[in-house]
């Protein structure tokens, strides 16, 4: 249970951070930029997911099922970013990008 926390924090912030790193090569603007992060956020959470898988206890090793699950995460994640008047109607205050960040981490953790 702990290394899954742990996992979950260390995914949050390695995608949190290298997303913008990543998308710098990839040239793409505009609206299909958020499903870009989208994209790029469930490779990379399933990439700290494998290598977590090695180096912390009780973390099962992710499969390409759960790759898809992590994407289908994200971009639901990213759609929704996209309605319009969600973002003001929500009571928590955050950036858009968070949805599909923890769209894809729900993706992985259901899968897994």
């Amino acid at each position: 249970m702990l290394g899954t926390i742990i996992l979950i924090a260390i995914q949050f912030a390695a995608a949190f951070l290298a997303a913008p790193f990543v998308l710098a090569h990839i040239p793409v603007s505009g609206d299909l930029k958020v499903f870009a992060h989208a994209v790029i956020f469930a490779v990379i959470i399933w990439i700290v997911g494998l290598v977590g898988s090695f180096a912390l206890k009780d973390v099962n090793l992710p499969s390409t099922r759960t790759l898809g699950a992590a994407l289908i995460g994200a971009l639901i994640g990213a759609a929704l970013s996209k309605v319009p008047n969600l973002m003001e109607m929500s009571p928590l205050k955050f950036p858009a990008l968070y949805l599909p960040l923890v769209g894809g981490i729900i993706g992985y953790m259901a899968r897994r």
